[in-house]
Formats: C-alpha cells, structure tokens, sequence
C-alpha cells in the first residue's frame, strides 16, 4: 500500500512504545525505524506467501496496541491480505461471530488470548487455525482457497473494520487501500491549528488498533510523512504526561473522558513540559475546554468522523469555537447536509441528521467504506438517495459551522466505544429472570455514557441488588467489559408501540437523569477489564 514510503526515511522513527514498568510486554519501551519495520515486514510476507495466503483472504489480528501488530499487518498488506482487527476484551460469543462472518482464514494473537480463539475455533464450521505472535511455526498454517487471480491494487480490501450498529451485532465495514491512503492524506492536508511536519511529528494515539482512528487515520498519515506513531498500551491519567515526555509527543489524540480524567489530577512538572503542539479528538466537554488549554498549553481541535466516511471534520481554524461542540465546516469535495425525517434540507440552526458524501466526479462514495460485509441491504439503507445518512443529529448555523447535538441511531458511547444497545438486549434476554428489557445511555461525567437496562423481571423473580448484580455478571461473562450494565433499573413494564416495540423515549420524562430514578442499582464497580 505505501511500500515507497519505507525506502524514504528508512531512518526515521515509525513505531514506538513508551516505557510503561507494568506492561507485561516492552515495559522499558521500545523504538523501531521504518528500516527495522520494513526488514520485519518482508520477512513475515515470505512466510505467509510460502504458506498460500494471498489476494482476497483474511486473517484476524489480536495484538492489543502492540508494534508488532504493524510487522504482520503490512506484510500481509502486500499479499493481498485483508486484516481483521480483533477487539482483545472480546468475550466468547463475540470472538465467534466476529471469526465466523469474517470467514478469516487464520487468527494471530498475543499468547494470553490464544486459548480463546482456540474455543472459538473449535465451534467454528469453517476451521480457523490459531497462532501464537510470539512463538510462530516453523511454518503457517495452510490458505484456503486458493488467492484471487490479479495483483491488489487500491480497490482490494484492506481491513474489515467492525462497528456497532442500530442491530444486535456490529457490521463488518470493508475499507479499501485507496481509503487508507485517502484517510491518512485527508488528515496530512487539513492545515490551520493541524499543520503536520514532514519527518518531525511523533503521533501519541492511545486509541485502540481495532479501531479507525489509530489505524487508518493516524498510521496512514504518519507513513505518508515520515514520522512516528507512538502506541500506549491504554490511556492512563496517571501516567499519561510522563509518558508524553518520555515518547517525544508532538501530536496527541484524545477522546472525550480523557480531558476531566487529566484535569482532575495534581499538577506534575511534566505536564507542561512537553513539546505537544495539538491534540485530535472529539466529545471535550465545552465547559473544559478553555481550561484544558490554558492548563496544559496546546489547543485541542475537536473533529468529527465515521468508519465509514474515512475523511474527517476539524475546528481547526482560529477562532475556534472551544466553548460549543462546534467540528468544522465542509471542505475539500466533501459536501455535508442537515435534514429532517423527511431527508429535506433543513435551515440553518436547526436541528436534524448529518447527510454527507463526495462532491466529485468519481462518484458520492468515492473514500468511503465499500460497504458492509454480507449486508447489501444495510450498505445502500446508509447511502439512500446517494448520501451517507450518518446517524448523527447536528445543526449548522449560518457560516456553515456544523455543531454536535446528540446520536440518532440506538448507540451508547462510553469512553469512545460505540455499545449497540440491542446487543446488550439480546444477552440479558437470554437470562431466564427477564421477562422483558430496554437498554439505553445513561449520563455519566467521567466516561460520558453508561449503558442502563431498565428490566422487567419474570413472574417470580426478586428485583432486588442480589438479582441486578447477576445480571450484570451474566452479562459481563458474555460480552466485552464495557458493555455490560452500569445501571439497572427494575420496571413493571415498558411503554411500546401497537406492534410490542419498546418505546424508549418514553421511558423517562425529556430531561430527567435516570440515574436518580428510585430503585436505580448502581453496577459500574463491577465493571472492571479482566
């Protein structure tokens, strides 16, 4: 995808670790040049080449935010290989749809989660050998099918990306390598308070590798110029400023829990002893904002994006508008609408759902997701009548300035992880105490939103702390930590439709904080990573 790349600077600094002492892997830090990233890479493409894999296959990577996980990714980038990036606190049932809808040919992962896929494999129809990362085979395992006739080009898949979605389970969204390189070139060219130097910026972004931001986004765009992507284990705001310090950060990402976790803490002197020119993020709480930069001393741009849209939106023209949730205008070939149910444009400084799409002659989806994994019927439900219907509710004033309002679609946002609430349904209506449940965002001042289940308990069950702890728990050996409730509520029942379908705004009056609705049951403590 971008192989010149690695032949430019072979110098420079591409990967780095910072020091973190209780990291069970790289705990003093490690550094690797684009050289040394290179000479990894083709030596890993030899051996997955002599063992079949090739153009349209798929392999599933589980390497939590590992340097390593760019020596397999890019060597299989130049096979033709698609990546699927695994989610590492995924549970049972979720590593099993991911594997299986993906049709992965091969899982790769860190040795503590090898056990997990091997279950998964087990009950897999298609088989799914697994790997260690860090005690490989003398040789692979074998490809099946044989690869797809052709050289890749820009159009083949690089990843498959899972995101929540208004169903049960995430989509599949197939990005291709003309959306990786657009995405990293898109970020490279915004400008204004997001000025990237070639070869002098180190990218801190502790933002997982399943995810877009960090792996398409900022990895892309750290490639196409040369510099360094610095990859935490996770975000720490105990340890966020000295690893700052330590890893040379020029840039840093952010998500919207991390300014009052870094603001509540006591001053240390690395805070501002850093050479952080801005921060990337979205969800800064306009309150905290101004205070954030005067603390710390760097402007944090609030941007706006999709998987599926790849390009993003920044505020990143001074004077940014830090005290509202403003994003940007549209720019560049990327056109942008707001409308009501309807899909009729609405004036300005109303509220309404964010359409975008591409302006060009190459075609409204051009840089965008090819679509969703084995759901045509979703993938052209998000482009009726030729613009991606985002899901978003914003308003846009009079200049254009587009400000975030709230999501329109069934999504909880907690600590920058989209949760599909009916997913989280799903599972609490396989426990045999429910009789029926609705799952929805709660308020939360630290992570922003926290899932709540308001369930109606069967006939005989005990609503009482004993039960919402077991559900919690049922849930938590289920699915992914963060999913699971924070909340509980027991109700009588729920208000629905003629049809049984759960009106969910009608639940709790416009306004009221479900948390203080008596019988609340606080579960969050035991939400722990594990």
């Amino acid at each position: 995808m971008t192989r010149g790349r690695f032949k430019a600077a072979p110098d420079h600094a591409f990967l780095c670790a910072p020091p973190s002492p209780g990291r069970a892997y790289h705990p003093a830090g490690v550094e690797y040049t684009y050289a040394e990233v290179r000479a990894e890479a083709l030596a890993l493409r030899e051996r997955y080449a002599a063992a079949g894999y090739g153009h349209g296959h798929r392999v599933g990577l589980l390497f939590e935010n590992r340097p390593e996980f760019f020596f397999h990714y890019l060597a299989l980038n130049a096979l033709g290989v698609g990546i699927v990036p695994i989610n590492p606190d995924y549970r049972h049932d979720e590593l099993l749809y991911q594997m299986d809808h993906s049709e992965a040919e091969l899982a790769v992962s860190i040795p503590a989660r090898v056990a997990a896929l091997e279950a998964v494999a087990r009950e897999r129809a298609k088989p799914l050998p697994v790997i260690d990362a860090e005690a490989l085979p003398a040789s692979l395992p074998g490809a099946s099918p044989t690869p797809r006739a052709g050289a890749p080009g820009l159009d083949s898949e690089c990843s498959l990306l899972y995101t929540s979605g208004t169903t049960g389970r995430p989509k599949g969204c197939i990005l291709t390598n003309f959306y990786y390189l657009n995405a990293g070139a898109w970020y490279r060219d915004l400008g204004g308070r997001l000025a990237i130097e070639h070869g002098r910026e180190r990218f801190m972004n502790p933002l997982p590798l399943f995810h877009m931001n960090s792996q398409a986004v900022t990895a892309t765009c750290a490639i196409l110029t040369s510099n360094c992507l610095v990859l935490p284990e996770r975000f720490s705001p105990r340890r966020w400023w000295p690893e700052v310090a330590a890893a040379r950060a020029t840039i840093i990402h952010y998500l919207g829990v991390m300014p009052p976790l870094l603001l509540n803490q006591e001053p240390v002197p690395e805070e501002r002893r850093h050479g952080v020119k801005f921060g990337l993020g979205a969800g800064v709480e306009p309150q905290l904002h101004e205070a954030f930069e005067k603390r710390f001393g760097f402007p944090l741009v609030e941007v706006w994006g999709m998987t599926e849209t790849g390009r993003i939106l920044a505020d990143r023209f001074e004077p940014r508008e830090i005290h509202t949730r403003a994003f940007g205008r549209p720019h560049g070939g990327l056109e942008a609408r707001v409308v009501d149910e309807r899909d009729e444009e609405l004036p300005a400084d109303r509220e309404g759902e964010l359409l975008v799409r591409w302006s060009g002659t190459e075609g409204a989806r051009h840089g965008f997701f090819a679509g969703y994994l084995k759901n045509a019927e979703a993938t052209e439900e998000a482009w009726r009548d030729g613009w991606f219907h985002t899901g978003d509710v914003v308003r846009r004033d009079a200049s254009g300035m587009l400000y975030f309002v709230d999501r329109k679609k069934n999504i909880i946002r907690r600590s920058g992880e989209n949760i599909a609430a009916a997913e989280v349904e799903a599972c609490l209506q396989a426990h045999e105490a429910v009789a029926q449940v609705a799952v929805l965002a709660a308020p939360d001042e630290i992570r922003e939103e926290e899932v709540m289940a308001c369930v109606v308990p069967m006939a005989g069950a005990t609503a009482d702390a004993r039960l919402a702890a077991e559900l919690a728990d049922w849930c938590l050996g289920r699915l992914a930590y963060f999913k699971a409730p924070g909340w509980i509520l027991f109700v009588e029942r729920l208000p629905t439709t003629g049809t049984q379908k759960v009106q969910k705004a009608q639940i709790f009056p416009r306004g009221e904080d479900p948390r203080q609705r008596p019988g609340a049951i606080d579960l969050r403590a035991r939400k722990k990573r594990t």
